[in-house]
């Protein structure tokens, strides 16, 4: 059984204030976008970006955490995350078909979550 309430007690260490959260693949997309999570500390939060090989900008919901996500609210981010599509200006526009493929230093269980689904979905 999954535990959708763990929580890392930081992402951070004295020397580390930038991480690698999260890397999502989407085979089924058309060019099997790959998309990387960073966690920033900053001002005493947590400030999120979300990154492609073609410059996309996202919109993550919250952008801006007090602590870390326990693995529920992880997954809502993952789950919500869009393209802004007002933001395109010449930069290839994707499409995120299927689930993704998922996985995270500091979330062991994510990778189990997303290859559940994606069997679900029969991917």
């Amino acid at each position: 059984m999954i535990d959708f309430k763990f929580q890392p007690s930081t992402y951070f260490s004295e020397e580390v204030s930038s991480v690698l959260l999260v890397k999502l693949h989407y085979p089924e997309s058309t060019w099997g976008e790959q998309i990387s999570i960073y966690a920033h500390q900053m001002d005493f939060k947590i400030h999120l970006e979300a990154v492609d090989f073609y410059g996309n900008d996202y919109m993550l919901y919250p952008s801006k955490i007090e602590e870390p996500f326990n693995l529920e609210d992880l997954i809502y981010l993952i789950e919500g995350m869009q393209v802004n599509q007002d933001e395109l200006d010449g930069k290839m526009e994707l499409v995120l078909d299927g689930v993704p493929e998922a996985s995270s230093a500091f979330y062991p269980e994510l990778e189990r979550y997303f290859e559940e689904k994606r069997r679900s979905f029969g991917l």
